[in-house]
């Protein structure tokens, strides 16, 4: 998700750094446009663009292959893109669910093993405060929501999800080197406002301009995880740009986290 909002404010700042970059977008046009402004802006010629699209996991397997195959070397995971649309994936998930979660769950353990070989590494998983109202059920894990609210109610059990994913893969690499964070940037003015509802969007845009911090505001906090020293013992925890914070009560249910996580498993395929 490097190809606008926050994910290419993020990779900007990694390439000005002078890391090695791949942007991982579902649009090839989008894609090389953000990957070639990075490399002018920066003069880091190490920034690429790689097909990836979250809301198909047959091209969430062929991203990985590709990857693992050209790139030696994986040091931080950034797991940003993110869809509030409604809809069903080509698998026959939710597409909120499949992009925000599911495809990211697939991805992180297609790459686990390079990640751990390049240790210290870490993941950051891009979550939101809205995962307050996700109500995340394993037995109908994948299936759009009911009820006159289901796109919003879709979209929250999937940010629920994100700081359910990072607390347990944290606690399965104990030991390995790998961390992992689940981060909320704050209420970013990012194109993810373009799947709103018709009726919602004369409320939520002007609102966004107004009070919603700007991309590069909402990267940092997800920079500062990505490449901050020390941050080691707060792997598995759910962080803002004010520091480690306690997720609503849902987010720190262990039980559910690990039910979330085989049941994952389950519906990827792994």
């Amino acid at each position: 998700g490097g190809s606008s909002g926050i994910g290419a404010a993020t990779a900007l700042e990694l390439a000005r750094c002078g890391a090695r970059v791949i942007l991982a977008t579902r649009s090839a046009r989008r894609g090389e446009a953000a990957a070639s402004r990075i490399r002018r802006e920066t003069g880091n010629n190490e920034v690429q663009f790689m097909h990836l699209d979250l809301a198909s996991l047959r091209s969430v397997r062929a991203f990985a292959s590709t990857f693992l195959r050209q790139e030696p070397k994986l040091h931080i995971l950034i797991n940003n893109a993110g869809v509030s649309a409604g809809g069903t994936t080509e698998d026959g998930f939710s597409l909120p669910f499949q992009v925000n979660h599911l495809g990211h769950f697939l991805l992180t353990q297609l790459l686990l093993e390079r990640l751990r070989s390049c240790a210290p590494s870490r993941v950051v998983i891009v979550a939101s405060s809205a995962h307050c109202a996700g109500r995340l059920r394993p037995e109908s894990l994948g299936r759009p929501p009911s009820g006159l609210f289901s796109t919003f109610q879709d979209y929250c059990d999937s940010k629920l999800a994100n700081v359910l994913h990072a607390r347990e893969l944290a606690t399965r690499e104990q030991g390995t080197q790998v961390t992992c964070y689940a981060v909320h940037p704050g209420f970013v003015n990012t194109s993810l406002f373009r799947h709103a509802p018709l009726w919602l969007k004369p409320l939520l845009l002007p609102l966004a301009w107004l009070l919603f911090l700007d991309a590069s505001e909402g990267a940092q906090v997800v920079l500062d995880c990505a490449t901050q020293d020390g941050l080691e013992p707060l792997s598995g925890r759910y962080l803002t740009d004010c520091g480690p914070r306690l997720p609503w009560p849902a987010g720190r249910d262990d039980r559910l986290a690990r039910a979330l996580w085989e049941g994952s498993e389950r519906l990827v395929g792994l």
